[in-house]
């Protein structure tokens, strides 16, 4: 759970949440052909012999604000620069929009690469 305080009170929001959100905003950009699991969830899906819900993102807070890690295929021959950008105002546009929390950072590892 990723929680914030407000005057109100305490607003906590589920990884399963954000995954799902980032990971939708991610795949509608152009030249995106797939989420791919970071190292760490390979390891963790293995040992605990099940598929991850969170695939490709991971979301953790510091100081009050979001940085968001997203593993992703590209289409080859796109321009990956142009590819990412797009990712990282799409996924901060709507992590913002939809929960109000600010994101800090998006970081976009490009790990692969499919052709059409």
């Amino acid at each position: 759970m990723i929680g914030f305080e407000t005057s109100l009170g305490t607003v906590e929001i589920s990884q399963e949440y954000f995954a799902n959100l980032i990971g939708h905003a991610a795949s509608e950009c152009y030249g995106v052909a797939g989420m791919l699991n970071s190292p760490y969830q390979t390891v963790r899906s293995r040992l605990l012999r099940r598929d991850n819900t969170d695939k490709g993102v991971r979301v953790r807070s510091e100081d009050g604000k979001l940085l968001v890690d997203i593993h992703i295929a590209v289409t080859y021959g796109v321009n990956i620069s142009a590819i990412v950008k797009s990712i990282v105002h799409k996924v901060r546009y709507t992590v913002e929009e939809s929960t109000g929390f600010p994101v800090a950072k998006v970081n976009v590892f490009v790990d692969s690469m499919k052709a059409q």
